[in-house]
């Protein structure tokens, strides 16, 4: 028995080779090969970055869920407290309008942050920390508002408790936004949690 099956080897060995895909003349056609890596970049040059300026994050959209990619902003030496982080609030912003870097494009990176919104400090009657957009926060699309939020509160320009206090050019009641986890994953559908803003 043991002759047999050591004879039998071989047969079994070539009915198995005979199973595989064979060549065939027929076109086929299974689209392009892939050429992105979503939401993958190389890591960026701390050193160079820190030379042009203040390293900082914003918030970019990518497969429908906010990713935070590195930048700079640039900001005067001696610049007092409340100046610094509205001059950090603009940089930012300007970040988020500025069309993504090459490589950003290619792994799949966009802004909602359209035009050339601006951002100015408190006024006598806001709380220190306020940040007023030219645009009112309500009038800015969920991603916008989203990525707004998300890059001013993980910043320089809040206070470092996840949360960012925003207010329009006018009159309009002042707002506390978070950005939490749910927002940072679904913006489409997550607008940032916010409360009035009654005084501190």
């Amino acid at each position: 028995m043991t002759v047999r099956r050591l004879l039998a080897l071989p047969l079994f060995a070539g009915l198995l080779a005979g199973c595989g895909i064979r060549a065939t003349e027929v076109p086929t056609d299974f689209g392009p090969a892939p050429s992105r890596v979503h939401c993958s970049l190389a890591d960026p040059d701390v050193a160079t970055q820190a030379s042009r300026g203040l390293p900082a994050q914003v918030f970019l959209l990518c497969r429908s869920s906010l990713v935070a990619v590195d930048r700079t902003v640039r900001v005067p030496e001696g610049a007092a407290d409340s100046q610094r982080r509205v001059l950090v609030a603009q940089g930012l912003l300007d970040e988020l309008t500025a069309t993504p870097s090459a490589a950003e494009l290619e792994a799949g990176y966009t802004s909602e942050v359209r035009g050339t919104p601006t951002v100015t400090g408190p006024r006598a009657d806001d709380p220190d920390d306020t940040l007023r957009l030219s645009t009112p926060p309500d009038a800015l699309a969920p991603v916008a508002l989203a990525q707004i939020v998300c890059t001013f509160s993980d910043s320089e320009a809040a206070e470092g408790d996840g949360s960012v206090i925003l207010g329009g050019p006018d009159g309009d009641p002042l707002r506390r936004y978070e950005c939490t986890d749910d927002v940072r994953t679904r913006p489409n559908t997550e607008p940032p949690p916010s409360s009035e803003v009654t005084g501190d």
